[in-house]
């Protein structure tokens, strides 16, 4: 089932999900692993959303794939440091669902996105 999503709305999600990452890493133990992981995610997470706005602002057909690329790798990133959290035992699976759901909905979005704008 695809869906088209506003830009507006993905630019709230986006942010969100950043907001949502940010409360995250701080709330991480702190413990050196989680210090090093939380930077990494705290970077991509971040960056899906700060990279978003920017394909907004792409001013070719060429600009937005090369800026939409970077919000796909960012995002998928994102999921796989959420993904280690969990799987290393630092955050347990139940307090993630919901961000992890975000973050491969965000990511499939994104990466459909990509897909659709190259085949243009």
């Amino acid at each position: 089932m695809e869906r088209s999503y506003p830009a507006e709305e993905l630019k709230r999600r986006t942010k969100q999900f950043a907001i949502r990452i940010i409360r995250l890493v701080q709330a991480l133990p702190g413990t050196d692993v989680a210090r090093v992981i939380g930077k990494q995610l705290l970077r991509s997470g971040t960056s899906v959303a700060a990279n978003y706005r920017a394909v907004c602002r792409a001013r070719s057909k060429a600009e937005f794939i090369s800026k939409i690329g970077i919000v796909v790798e960012e995002a998928d990133e994102s999921v796989f440091w959420l993904e280690l959290l969990v799987e290393a035992k630092v955050v347990a699976q139940n307090r993630m669902d919901e961000l992890q759901k975000e973050a491969a909905e965000l990511l499939a979005i994104f990466a459909a996105s990509q897909h659709t704008a190259k085949g243009r």
